[in-house]
Formats: C-alpha cells, sequence, structure tokens
C-alpha cells in the first residue's frame, strides 16, 4: 500500500506545495504566456504531475500511471462523452440548415446582443447547467450565440463568464450533494448557505456580460434588464436553495428568470439597440473534400455544401411558421423534455439500476496521510449519463429532421474529428488531476493554505477556485477539498459549514479557466487552438469575481455578516 505524505519536501509544508505547484503554474503559463497549444501544455504538465508523484512524493510507477488511466478514463466518461454528444446535436442543427433558422427565431425576441447574452448564455445556460453540466451548456449556448449573430470569440468567452452562478446547483445538485457526502454535514444546511452566496455573483454577473458584449455603452442603455435578471435570479436562487428542494435550484431560477426578462421587454427597451450580425457558421472539418457535414451525404466538392445549403432552406421553407420555430427549437426542447423526464424519481432509480457498474480501479493501493485507506471504486452509469441522455436527445433530433443513418453517421465522425485534440486536452489535464490527488499533492497544496489559521477565511475560496481550475468540475472539487475545508476551518476556529459552502460557491469562478472548458468553448465555436486567447481574457474576470465573493465569505466568517450563516 502506498501512503501519501504532506511534507516529502525536507520534511516542510511550505515548500511541498510549492513542488506540487509546478505542474499547474507550468502548464497555465504555457498556455496564457507562450501560448502553447492546449493540448501540449495539458501532456506537459500531466508528465510533470506523474515525475513529482514518483520522484518527490515516492508514488510507485505503476500505481502512478494507474492513477494517471483512471483519470483519463473519467476525462472520457463522462466528460468527454458530454461534450461529443452536446457537439453532434449542434452539428446536426447545421447539417439540415435549422442553425440558421433558429437564429432568425433567436432574433424575433431580440435582435440586440446584449438581451441575447442575457437570454440565451445566462438564462437558457443556467436550464442547461440545472439539467446537464459538465461543459454541455458552453457548448450548447456558445453556438446558439453564433447563430444569433455573435463572433466566435465573443460567443465563447460569454458562454464561458455565464457559465458562474449556476454551476454550484448544477446537475441537479450534483456539487452540494457531493459536498454533503463527503463532510456529513447536513445537506439542507449546506444548500441554504451556498444559497446565501452564489446570489451574489448571480447578481452581478449579467451586468457583467452586457460589458463584454458592448462595453460601457452597453451597461449604460441595458442595465435595467441586466440588473433585473441578475436579481431575479439571485431571489430565486435563495428561496429554492433554503426553504425548497437543492435539486430544482436552478430550474426554478432559471425558469423565474427567463419570464422576468421576456416580461421586462414587453413594458421596456433600450433605446439604441447592437443588432446581431449574420449567423456565424464555424468552419466543418472537412469543408471542400466532401466530408464536412455541411455537404449533405458528404459526397462532391464544396459546391456540394452550397447546393445542400439551398436545398435545406427550400425544405424550411415549405413549413408554416409555427412549424419553423417548433423545429428550430426542437433539439433544445428534446433536451430539456429527455433531461427532465430522467429526473423523475422513479425513472431515476430504474436507470440506476439497469445501467450502472461500479468496479474497482485496478493497480491502486492507497492510504492517506493518516494511513486511512482510500477505495478507489470507479462508478460507471452507463444510461442515465449525460452524454447518453444527449446522444437520444440527438435521435429523436435526426428523426424530427428526417435525418438519413448515412448523414448521421457522418455528422458524428465529424464530430469527432473536430474536438481530436480537445479530447487529448481534457484526458490530459484529468489525469494530471488524478496524479496530483492520489499521489498527496493536491493535498500538501491544501494543507499549506489551511495552516493560515484565521486568514483562512481569505484563502478558504481560493481552494475551492483551484480544485475547478484543475478538475473543470464544482462536483469534483468538492470531493476533493471538502473534507479538508472542513478540518482546516475546525483547527483555526471558523464554521465549518461556511468553508465548506465556500468551496463550491467560489470554486464555480475557476470553470471558465480550466483547460478542459476552453478546450470545450473553443471546439463548440470552431476556434481550435485558442485556448490559450480565451484564457488571457477571462483570468481578469475571474480573479476579479473571485474577490468580490471572497469579500463576502470572509464578512460572513465575522459579526458583519456572521448572521447569514445558518
Amino acid at each position: 500500500m502506498f501512503q501519501q505524505s504532506l511534507d516529502p519536501v525536507a520534511g516542510s509544508l511550505g515548500w511541498s506545495a510549492l513542488v506540487a505547484a509546478v505542474p499547474l503554474v507550468t502548464m497555465f503559463v504555457l498556455l496564457g504566456v507562450f501560448r502553447i497549444k492546449a493540448h501540449i501544455a495539458g501532456l506537459v504538465g500531466l508528465v510533470l504531475s506523474m515525475l513529482t508523484a514518483a520522484f518527490v512524493w515516492d508514488m510507485p510507477i505503476g500505481q502512478t500511471f494507474s492513477a494517471a488511466g483512471e483519470g483519463a478514463f473519467y476525462g472520457f466518461f463522462p466528460i468527454l462523452w458530454i461534450l461529443i454528444n452536446a457537439l453532434f446535436v449542434y452539428k446536426l442543427t447545421v447539417a439540415t440548415g435549422w442553425f440558421e433558422e433558429l437564429g432568425r427565431v433567436i432574433r424575433s425576441i431580440s435582435d440586440d446582443q446584449r438581451i441575447l447574452a442575457i437570454l440565451i448564455a445566462f438564462c437558457f445556460g443556467a436550464l442547461l447547467e440545472s439539467l446537464a453540466g459538465f461543459g454541455a451548456p458552453v457548448a450548447i449556448t456558445a453556438a446558439m450565440l453564433m447563430a444569433a449573430g455573435m463572433k466566435p470569440l465573443k460567443a465563447a468567452c460569454t458562454a464561458l463568464l455565464a457559465n458562474t452562478a449556476p454551476v454550484a446547483f448544477g446537475a441537479m445538485g450534483a456539487p452540494i450533494l457531493a459536498l454533503a457526502g463527503v463532510t456529513t454535514l447536513p445537506l439542507d444546511d449546506l444548500s441554504a448557505m451556498a444559497g446565501r452566496q452564489t446570489p451574489f455573483i448571480a447578481a452581478i454577473v449579467p451586468l457583467l456580460l452586457v460589458f463584454m458584449v458592448d462595453g460601457k455603452r452597453g451597461v449604460r442603455q441595458v442595465w435595467p434588464v441586466a440588473l433585473v435578471a441578475g436579481i431575479s435570479f439571485g431571489a430565486a436562487q435563495f428561496v429554492t436553495s433554503n426553504y425548497l428542494t437543492v435539486e430544482l435550484t436552478d430550474v426554478v431560477a432559471a425558469i423565474v428568470t427567463v419570464g422576468v426578462v421576456l416580461g421586462m421587454l414587453r413594458l421596456w427597451q433600450p433605446k439604441e439597440g447592437l443588432p446581431a450580425e449574420a449567423p456565424v457558421l464555424p468552419q466543418p472539418v472537412g469543408a471542400g473534400n466532401g466530408v464536412g457535414v455541411v455537404g449533405g451525404d458528404g459526397g462532391g466538392t464544396s459546391n456540394a455544401g452550397s447546393n445542400a445549403d439551398r436545398s435545406n432552406a427550400d425544405k424550411i421553407a415549405r413549413y408554416s411558421p409555427g412549424m419553423r420555430t417548433f423545429l428550430a427549437l426542437a433539439p433544445y426542447l428534446v433536451i430539456i423534455v429527455v433531461f427532465s423526464i430522467a429526473q423523475i424519481p422513479s425513472v431515476k432509480s430504474w436507470l440506476g439500476d439497469i445501467g450502472t457498474t461500479a468496479f474497482t480501479w485496478p493497480g491502486l493501493d492507497i492510504a492517506n496521510a493518516d494511513g486511512k485507506e482510500l477505495p478507489q471504486v470507479f462508478k460507471l452509469d452507463h444510461l442515465k449519463a449525460t452524454g447518453t441522455l444527449l446522444l437520444l436527445s440527438g435521435l429523436i433530433t435526426a428523426v424530427l429532421y428526417k435525418i438519413s443513418p448515412r448523414r448521421f453517421v457522418l455528422a458524428y465522425r465529424d464530430t469527432l474529428v473536430q474536438l481530436r485534440w480537445t479530447l487529448v486536452t481534457v484526458a490530459a489535464v484529468l489525469a494530471l488531476a488524478y496524479v496530483m490527488n492520489l499521489s498527496g499533492q493536491t493535498s500538501s497544496l491544501g494543507m499549506a493554505l489551511a495552516s493560515t489559521g484565521g486568514a483562512f477565511a481569505l484563502l478558504s475560496p481560493v481552494v475551492g477556485w483551484l480544485g475547478v481550475a484543475i478538475t473543470g468540475s464544482d462536483t469534483s472539487s468538492n470531493s476533493l477539498f471538502g473534507v479538508l475545508q472542513v478540518t482546516a476551518a475546525r483547527e483555526a476556529g471558523l464554521d465549518p459549514l461556511l468553508m465548506a459552502a465556500a468551496n463550491s460557491s467560489a470554486g464555480v469562478l475557476g470553470k471558465m479557466l480550466s483547460p478542459q472548458n476552453l478546450s470545450v468553448a473553443v471546439a463548440a465555436v470552431g476556434l481550435l487552438g485558442a485556448e490559450g486567447t480565451l484564457l488571457r481574457k477571462l483570468i481578469g474576470w475571474s480573479l476579479g469575481l473571485l474577490v468580490f465573493l471572497t469579500a463576502i465569505i470572509y464578512l460572513q466568517s465575522t459579526d458583519v455578516l456572521g448572521w447569514m450563516v445558518p
């Protein structure tokens, strides 16, 4: 059995933490400073983490490779399984011409890009986050924003920034449920505490989205609806998480906010708009050589794509306006219906019973620094997995769109080709995360921050932020650092409930910077290799929001806002 050590470097926790940070710092510097492609930066970080695990933390070579294998497998399933099928659904709409029709439907609600950023990225993205999570909201909303005429890079940034406030309660409350599971703190209290932190972020995110889309002019002209959207979402999140149920927090918040915003737009409109441009379609992989999905059945030259576009337009024009609207929205309506049915308790239980496999990951025999064995049981959900439900949604969409089996297969193949480097990136980063976790490097980092005593109230949110930046998942970060937060809080004389919730609430602000989610965004908008550009554009927003929420959490640890702790 391999036993983790917290201070393998000269018996010093501080030096050990600095060494543990090397793989992460290297990866982010390669991405943001040297503009190295994400898959290369991820692989370099993985190699460094494995070398550090084996030669500094003394993890056996075989177990080091097994830990990397478990992380890579988790990267493929469920995370990449979600991304592949989310992007596949989008490609079906491109192949049939319904993507452009969706843009016309969206612009019929409003042709103001600032309003659309609030409705699509913030409201609809929150609904997708509540049902799916794990990158699907970013992939889908970024594509929808492009359909509405937003430039690809701006669409990616907007989708990533919007994917913050709902994440703590995303995937039907999975992050809070995981946090309650590892800390044994009461679920209702954790839900209530997180619901008294994330609304502060929700209240200002729509304003930030408007600023990102149109700068100061946008804020001056659209601040009323942005403020109403943020306050509505935050208030609904607070009420649902405190008095109803954690699982439906984001569902209720998203639906309430959409209703409020649409109602307000009937009474008020900005004096000047920011009209959407023509829809922007990412260049499909293989365009011009007969394999791109826009090229219909995949045969011939690039002219075949143009002919297919005209044919699609002719077919769409035959439908009545009402039916065109329904079919343009059909993929997303199907997703909502499929996921909602899958969350019905009896259906969810049935899917789990017939489609779940749990097994011990081979080659790992690990104990933590206290000598407690860490069993490595891998739970594989076949049927109720988000990616599987998205694939089912794609099959239903294909039937509605009357897509032939050949075009269906070609679209799926092109999706895999487009994501080939994203697959490498996500697998490498998750492998890195697992190696760091299982070798003890992550614990050394966390305990070094926790050793600061009362100042830990300022550093606790940073731990959660770091966890999500590494893993790309608030659920994973809560599983990783939840116990550490509670232990450190008790040692420092702080409220364990407050610090545990802070891990989840502040963690969401690191999601926009995680290499996995950057890869999801650039793949969705057809800007492969632009992860470093996105990182540089978003890091200021992420750190600024982290400072803001850290101040709130610190005040909640004092008499100033201490009354907010349940």
